[in-house]
């Protein structure tokens, strides 16, 4: 009796360790995957389904909450806020589509050129805000901000300029994120831009110098029309990039002055994190979705359009 109890177990062990031997080879590569996707369903996945489910219903915390349809989505259009933080969030992203960008491009330009020695150097150094953590940059230009000892206002001092409210003015406040988004992403820009330039092929130049092409008619025929897919997507970047702008203004202003630094991230974060309103703040961030995608489809098909043109 006691040597059947202790064979049964012994079999089924055998049994089961068989088996592996024979599907290990087809069952190993999903078990090394399987962590990727449980940690994406779970925090990624799970979290996209289930804020499009609350954006609609309407309750607040961890309330019961009621179906309210396309109630949130409405009331988009009827907040006042909300229309001056997607004004805000869309100028802080036409000054990294129109200044920064070309900015970074001008910069690449001059650090490929012959004349300029220890490229490795400029690479290296205009990487290093990348790394910088944005708590550490937003001190900074808390400093460099400074109404009266701010190292901005001291330096227009000298050449007559009176005194600027770089954070407490509301008509001048974005435009002081921008010159701060423009020291930190204008070197990982311009390595971008390097990346493109250092692949093209320098034949064309020589073919286009002997037929009398001089420098300028090379840039607009040749190294603008082969940076065409670098563009694309330092443009699409960029415009993500600045509807994430969050760390600047929630650290320095808080959305101040009067909601002049108001970002649709910094929106979403008060409705759902202070004021608990997790449908409405749902809706805002699904809300801005909608625009990015909107956008990114028409710089595809402006690019795809001059591609298709020339």
């Amino acid at each position: 009796m006691a040597t059947a109890q202790v064979t049964a177990p012994q079999r089924n062990t055998s049994g089961l360790y068989n088996w592996w031997r024979r599907n290990q080879r087809q069952i190993s590569p999903y078990l090394f995957v399987a962590p990727f996707f449980i940690i994406f369903l779970v925090f990624g996945l799970y979290p996209i389904v289930y804020s499009f489910v609350l954006s609609f219903y309407k309750g607040f915390g961890f309330e019961q909450k009621a179906f309210f349809g396309l109630g949130n989505y409405i009331h988009l259009f009827q907040d006042p806020r909300y229309g001056k933080a997607v004004l805000n969030t869309t100028k802080y992203a036409a000054g990294s589509v129109f200044i920064l960008a070309p900015l970074a491009l001008l910069v690449a330009l001059a650090i490929n050129s012959a004349y300029v020695r220890w490229k490795g150097f400029y690479r290296t150094g205009l990487f290093f805000p990348v790394i910088t953590s944005s708590v550490v940059i937003a001190i900074i230009f808390a400093r460099v901000f400074d109404q009266q000892y701010g190292l901005l206002n001291v330096a227009l001092g000298w050449f007559g300029i009176p005194q600027t409210g770089w954070l407490t003015d509301t008509n001048v406040v974005m435009n002081s994120f921008i010159l701060m988004g423009i020291w930190t992403w204008l070197g990982i820009n311009t390595l971008y831009w390097l990346a493109g330039l250092n692949g093209i092929n320098k034949e064309f130049y020589e073919a286009a110098a002997i037929d009398g092409a001089n420098k300028w008619d090379s840039f607009v025929h040749i190294t603008l029309p082969m940076l065409r897919p670098i563009m694309l997507f330092v443009v699409i970047q960029a415009i993500v990039g600045s509807y994430n702008l969050f760390e600047g203004p929630f650290l320095l202003t808080s959305g101040g002055p009067a909601d002049g630094s108001l970002t649709m991230t910094l929106y979403i974060y008060t409705q759902g994190f202070q004021n608990f309103n997790v449908g409405y703040a749902s809706a805002i961030a699904y809300s801005m979705t909608v625009i990015l995608l909107i956008l990114s489809i028409v710089n595809i098909r402006l690019f795809g359009w001059q591609a298709a043109g020339e």
